[in-house]
């Protein structure tokens, strides 16, 4: 009889460990450990541990094993099965996402963030180009109001920026600053420290809190600040399909319930607390903060109205029905959320 007992509960044992059987998701991050970006990543995986009660966790990797560039190919291979993109970082393969990208769009990044994630959810154009990726998107989402940071001088012409040399990330704010006759270099935003330091580039376009990310706030001079941005860049929260899918139907639904607006605020809120930490050490460190002029920002608009043009031509020639549709339901749910 005793030896029965144990038998069953030996059984017994096994049966629970299997329900309880732990999934580990690997996650990459091309940023360093402390940037915004890796914070709210890791607290998101933090919370889907503990909604899934430890059926699921998180690995974070140390170090990213691909670039920022390769991220959406590791994602797609699975070398990792969870990690956030740049679409503009990979160019030709996105289309549809640049809309999030445009001049005086918003200025908080909770908002624009939750906006954007509403529209791509719902248009038919972004799925089809995740899809032709391969990858599962969990959510769109965007930084806050792009800047002009520079090493140099005040900025508060399109005159001012002659002469200087730019790092920029990718996307549409490589149209904007040919619109603006900007000398500029594709680089990813980690390397902007060496570019500026050693002089290579005199400024960037960056949201506020990257100047602190990047530790870059000791090298600036001059800041300028544009109502709405000059310009903003458009995030994906991706996980590898395959991984999605073998999920446990209950912990699929729960990685879903974190998704798309809930993951979308969540990336918004950091970004937007970041920024506005940023802004107050830029001015304790001396960085002086220009506000764009009307003249400046109404130069930037002239300049700068072909780009939303091409776009749509663009869009519609990859599939996409309507843009122009699309990029005002965007800017209607931007206003709409910052009432």
């Amino acid at each position: 009889m005793k030896k029965f007992t144990a038998l069953a509960l030996a059984a017994a044992a096994l049966v629970s460990g299997a329900a309880q059987a732990t999934t580990v998701l690997t996650v990459s991050s091309w940023v360093p450990p402390k940037h915004l970006l890796s914070v709210a990543q890791a607290d998101w995986c933090a919370e889907l541990t503990k909604r899934t009660e430890q059926r699921v966790r998180c690995n974070i990797l140390p170090k990213a094993p691909m670039n920022a560039p390769g991220t959406l190919d590791g994602v797609k291979k699975g070398l990792v099965d969870v990690s956030f993109i740049v679409h503009g970082y990979t160019p030709g393969r996105f289309a549809a996402t640049k809309m999030a990208e445009m001049s005086f769009l918003g200025d908080s990044a909770t908002t624009t963030s939750v906006a954007y994630n509403r529209v791509a959810s719902s248009n038919p154009a972004f799925k089809a180009e995740a899809d032709k990726e391969e990858v599962h998107v969990m959510s769109y989402f965007t930084h806050g109001p792009g800047m002009i940071l520079n090493t140099k001088r005040e900025i508060n012409s399109v005159a001012a920026l002659q002469g200087l040399k730019f790092r920029i990330g990718g996307g549409l704010i490589g149209d904007i600053t040919k619109a603006l006759d900007v000398n500029t270099s594709l680089k990813p935003a980690p390397a902007s420290y060496e570019l500026l330091s050693t002089g290579v580039m005199d400024g960037t376009f960056f949201p506020a809190e990257s100047a602190d990310s990047f530790k870059l706030i000791t090298l600036l001079t001059n800041a300028t600040t544009i109502p709405g941005g000059l310009y903003n860049t458009s995030f994906a929260f991706l996980m590898n399909p395959n991984t999605y899918k073998k999920l446990d139907a209950q912990d699929r639904k729960i990685v879903d319930e974190m998704s798309g607006e809930f993951a979308a605020k969540h990336f918004g809120g950091y970004w937007d607390r970041a920024d506005a930490t940023a802004m107050e050490n830029m001015q304790k460190k001396g960085v002086k903060i220009i506000k764009a002029s009307p003249a400046f920002v109404q130069d930037i608009t002239v300049r700068t109205s072909k780009i939303e043009r091409d776009w749509v031509a663009e869009a519609k020639a990859s599939g996409m029905q309507d843009p122009s549709g699309a990029l005002s339901a965007f800017r209607a749910e931007i206003a709409k959320l910052q009432k």
